[in-house]
């Protein structure tokens, strides 16, 4: 078998191989651990081969101040029963102070109501030492969850701020999370306090969140104290909301200087939520220590971020990279945010804001790149992005063809760094190498100390092959735990299932024979839309409220030239009938009580949806049956209810 290999798109200078801190940390191997790597490939195989050097020499290398210090670098003997660093102690939010750098602002944030403004980690410091004194003084301690509905703003990075460096819990949803996805999330974690905003603007409309938050803090019993944030209408009073006061009367010029308390390393830092495919959302919660330590060699080696430079990346506070934009402040970098559609008052805004901000490494989606792409888009033309080192790319796989306009018309001398991974692990598995070329189609290289493969289904390791992409050692990064799940039941059917004791991710892969890779979409039911996944199980429990509708099932299709379709598929009781009336309020549902995100392209009416004999609806054969595998490879027809129902979905275009 022949493997042709795509256009090559970029290769990195001498200058930018020598300046890379890959490089660097590869050079301080070799000095002080006698370790020499003539390529990417070779410490790459190192650092899944023994994973305790390659994090004992990471831990040593980036100087990570333990109040207490680690016994054993790893412990356990099979995933998901690992512990990493133990008896060590630190705190991550210390960790992002340390790489203070008053030459250069904290953060640069720009809305679309509000012109660029910088703020100075002397001023950061300040609000999150107020805040930190605040929390404590109604109650707050070790362990206590802070919850916050809250856009993608400054004060949203304060709040984490304190919350981490109390050893609390932090978690957040996004304002435009309908009541009924926000509380399945907040009420599986029990917080003690909510931070909320009185609303937000999106593509230039007003959206009031008042009565929403008011449900919020209805629904949670266990709140005793809300902050509530005037964002929308300044002039929003925090006494409309019970047991509020407002953010501005948290704020005390004479908080004692900022202090941070030390936790076990494996202490929880926050709780990030699956898509909510199988049920209501998993609280996946991760470790101080080990997103410390991913975070530290992710955005080092692997976007190569280097102190002072601009950071930014397209998120809300909903998806996990909002948290991993927050990481880069232990790159020593200024963190940029952006508030706002990026699509107001078009698709150059963000271009625009690149150019006014200096960014240097620009994070974004694939659809939006595709977007930009499709509008005949020149930003290299219209705006001065001289700044602009790298493109970050992430949510879905990024078509070749806008790889290949990204260097058309965006920048020759440029590195598109296309990432994956999620927020199981919040960060990426694969994702850019500053050694390697760019080719079209493809993502550079599997991360460091990330042991991934590409499995058939006898557990067979595939080259140049699709197959489903497993992690075979663990990461420090993996969920410690479930909320909820004290027996880890969730937690090992979500990951260990398919595999004993080796993680199956949900992604359809390929490995390259150079060691670059593809995806080319879920290989299970999560919805990836528009580059934010999404679950079945939501969009069910709203479409089960429909007494015409008796039966439901959506998927998502990630097709090759980038576009997104999501169906749903619906069979009606008897004696009625799918309408453009009937399609409408499913449309008006989902947005209201989820979000836009979850409305489908489009509704058809099926005679039948297909189930397992156990029970379960076959939506990852059906997704594969609509993107064209035959049906006999897609589903095994002995283990269904009814078969014959999959031939209406061979029948769709």
């Amino acid at each position: 078998m022949t493997h042709e290999t795509p256009s090559l798109l970029w290769t990195p200078s001498a200058a930018f191989r020598k300046g890379a801190r890959l490089t660097h940390y590869m050079e301080w191997l070799r000095e002080n651990k006698g370790l020499t790597f003539n390529d990417y490939a070779s410490i790459w195989k190192w650092s899944v081969e023994n994973l305790e050097a390659f994090w004992a020499s990471l831990w040593e290398y980036f100087s990570v101040k333990a109040h207490a210090p680690y016994e054993e670098v790893l412990k356990g003997s099979e995933m998901p029963g690992y512990e990493w660093f133990t008896g060590s102690t630190l705190n991550y939010a210390e960790h992002i102070f340390r790489a203070r750098n008053d030459k250069n602002p904290a953060i640069i944030f720009q809305s679309e109501r509000q012109p660029l403004i910088e703020i100075s980690w002397g001023e950061m410091e300040r609000q999150v030492a107020s805040l930190r004194t605040h929390l404590q003084s109604v109650g707050v301690k070790k362990g206590d969850r802070v919850v916050a509905f809250i856009p993608n703003i400054p004060e949203a990075t304060y709040a984490f701020l304190a919350t981490c460096s109390l050893g609390a819990i932090w978690s957040s949803c996004s304002p435009d999370f309908g009541a009924s996805s926000v509380l399945d999330r907040f009420q599986q974690i029990e917080p003690k306090v909510l931070i909320a905003v009185d609303g937000y603007q999106y593509g230039g409309k007003p959206f009031d969140k008042r009565e929403i938050v008011k449900e919020l803090v209805e629904q949670l019993p266990t709140l005793q104290h809300v902050i509530y944030l005037p964002y929308l209408n300044t002039g929003a009073d925090a006494r409309e909301i019970p047991k509020a006061v407002s953010w501005q009367d948290t704020f005390r010029g004479d908080a004692p200087d900022l202090q941070f308390d030390p936790v076990p390393f494996s202490h929880p830092i926050w709780v990030l939520y699956s898509s909510g495919t199988t049920g209501i959302p998993k609280a996946i919660t991760h470790s101080q220590g080990g997103v410390l330590m991913e975070h530290f060699k992710y955005l080092a080696f692997h976007n190569d971020v280097h102190p002072g430079e601009r950071f930014f990346w397209f998120s809300t506070t909903g998806w996990m990279m909002w948290n991993f934009v927050q990481a880069s402040f232990l790159a020593g970098a200024t963190i940029v945010l952006y508030d706002g559609s990026p699509g107001y008052p078009n698709l150059n805004v963000m271009w625009e804001f690149a150019e006014k901000a200096g960014i240097h490494h620009f994070g974004t989606s694939a659809p939006f790149l595709v977007a930009c792409m499709r509008q005949g888009l020149e930003p290299g033309k219209e705006n001065d992005l001289s700044m602009l080192r790298s493109i970050g790319s992430t949510g879905s796989p990024l078509p070749p063809d806008a790889f290949k306009w990204v260097y058309n018309s965006v920048k020759e001398d440029l590195w598109l760094c296309s990432m994956a991974g999620g927020t199981d692990v919040c960060t990426a598995f694969i994702g850019g190498c500053p050694l390697e070329p760019v080719y079209e189609g493809e993502i550079q290289c599997r991360g460091l100390g990330c042991a991934l493969e590409a499995w058939d289904d006898a557990g067979k390791v595939l080259i140049d092959e699709v197959g489903e992409m497993v992690i075979i050692r663990p990461m420090p990064s993996m969920p410690v735990f479930f909320w909820n799940d004290p027996l880890g039941e969730r937690y090992r059917a979500s990951y260990f299932e398919d595999y004993q004791g080796i993680w199956r991710h949900g992604d359809w892969v390929k490995v390259t024979s150079r060691g670059s890779l593809v995806i080319t979409g879920r290989s299970d039911a999560t919805l990836n839309r528009q580059g934010v996944r999404i679950g079945t199980a939501e969009i069910y429990r709203v479409i089960d409220t429909f007494p015409e509708i008796k039966d439901s099932l959506i998927v998502n299709l990630e097709l090759p030239n980038g576009d997104h379709y999501m169906p749903l598929f619906v069979l009606m009781n008897t004696g009625h009938e799918l309408d453009e009336d009937l399609i409408k309020r499913i449309a008006k549902a989902l947005r209201v009580q989820c979000s836009p995100r979850h409305v489908p392209d489009k509704v058809i009416a099926a005679p039948d949806i297909p189930y397992t004999i156990s029970g379960k609806k076959m939506e990852a054969p059906v997704k594969k049956i609509l993107l064209g595998i035959p049906k006999e490879k897609a589903a095994n027809v002995d283990s269904m209810r009814n078969p014959e129902s999959l031939e209406f979905f061979v029948t769709q275009d």
